[in-house]
């Protein structure tokens, strides 16, 4: 197979099911269920909810960047909020019907990992705030 990278740089050929699920041993219970069952964690409860250290913010299956510390900001929502993702091509958006409404999942373009949701409802310069929950997330300084 031949590798595909991102305008960054980086690896975005799709891991295998058996790597997923080799690599899903290492989680905890509750990050398998989110990462791999589109799962999502109580508000104002991710370690990562209040972090304000420079740095990058990485798939927890696959270690591919997602978000950059200079995208957060404080959304309110009880999530890491992001107006954007370190590279577009780095996640995927699909249509999600769940919960009797409308929105837009976003997964990770290499792992196809749930992160979280994407709104139209952040700041500039995006408009975008990407809800995401900790527990998809290692942050590396």
């Amino acid at each position: 197979m031949t590798q595909a990278l991102s305008a960054s740089g980086f690896d975005l050929t799709p891991l295998s099911e058996e790597e997923k699920q080799a690599r899903a041993q290492t989680l905890t219970e509750e990050e398998r269920h989110i990462l791999l069952n589109q799962g999502t964690e109580p508000p104002f409860c991710g370690g990562l909810l209040d972090n304000k250290d420079a740095g990058t913010y990485h798939c927890k299956l696959c270690d591919l960047p997602l978000f950059a510390s200079d995208a957060k900001f404080e959304s309110g929502t009880g999530w890491p909020s992001f107006y954007q993702p370190y590279d577009p091509e780095h996640i995927r958006e699909l249509s999600d019907r769940s919960h009797g409404m409308l929105r837009v999942e976003i997964r990770c373009a290499r792992c196809d990992s749930h992160q979280g949701h994407v709104f139209p409802d952040g700041p500039p310069p995006t408009g975008q705030r990407y809800c995401l929950n900790s527990a998809s997330l290692t942050f590396k300084a």
